[in-house]
């Protein structure tokens, strides 16, 4: 399976567009990269979080949300089925009074595959927003038991462990890390895969967004933990052939013993 990642400008930043604009270039943005990625053999591709309305943008999270079903949801079927590839992309979702950072995937027939609430809120402007999610999701896709996270999430152990226990080979995580913690793609994304014998790819923006410049370096790693591919901080297309390399690990997770605290 090859997969993609998709790192660019967040269209809500030094853009000077206003929130229609954001919205009509956040979907050519996708539809354009769809169409590449397929055309290099990529069968799903992967967006950052809060591609739309955009992630520093809470003011436009609070108006423009959306309920599952909505336009934004049908467009994204509708592109996938198009352009025939695959995709990962987080949103605003509404569900009656709640708003969540929200994450879906869409098969290259449009049909959805699954659909994630991120779990972790970072930070106050996220908790103010949203509501946190409550639950895993996970699909089958072209060989691969398939589950998201978002950002903050994947730095939990134990949320991955979570996965991995329900089978889980290949995690796609999209992120809005700042500059500052590189260490995640860096050190975090990688030991997460090598641990759990899962590979990850995680996509993260570049550039700036109001107060915020995020770090780029986003990667797709193997399930040792070997980056197949990584950006730098620059926009980027990734596509990477995951192979078929077997896991590392040998029996580490038979062999763990469990210590009861004194």
């Amino acid at each position: 399976m090859k997969i993609g990642i998709y790192q660019g400008h967040a269209l809500g930043g030094d853009t000077g567009l206003h929130s229609a604009q954001q919205i009509n270039a956040a979907f050519d943005t996708l539809a354009q990269t769809l169409k590449a990625s397929a055309l290099a053999g990529a069968e799903m591709v992967v967006f950052p979080e809060m591609f739309l309305p955009g992630y520093n943008q809470p003011h436009l999270q609070r108006r423009m949300a959306q309920p599952v079903g909505g336009a934004w949801d049908c467009q994204f079927a509708q592109l996938a089925a198009q352009h025939q590839c695959g995709l990962v992309v987080g949103w605003a979702e509404l569900a009656g009074a709640d708003i969540y950072n929200a994450a879906s995937a869409y098969g290259p027939d449009g049909a959805k595959l699954g659909h994630y609430r991120k779990i972790q809120l970072f930070g106050p402007q996220e908790k103010a927003v949203f509501t946190p999610g409550n639950r895993y999701v996970s699909f089958p896709f072209r060989g691969h038991h398939i589950s998201m996270l978002i950002c903050y999430d994947v730095e939990f152990a134990q949320h991955v462990w979570a996965l991995k226990a329900r089978g889980v080979d290949l995690l796609l995580v999209p992120t809005a890390n700042p500059a500052g913690f590189e260490n995640v793609s860096d050190l975090i994304v990688p030991a997460r895969a090598a641990e759990n014998g899962m590979a990850v790819a995680y996509a993260n923006y570049c550039g700036t967004e109001g107060n915020m410049r995020y770090g780029g370096g986003s990667v797709i790693v193997d399930a040792n933990g070997t980056s197949l591919a990584r950006a730098g901080q620059s926009p980027a297309l990734l596509i990477a052939d995951l192979g078929g390399q077997a896991p590392g690990l040998s029996t580490q997770h038979a062999d763990f013993r469990a210590i009861s605290p004194d």
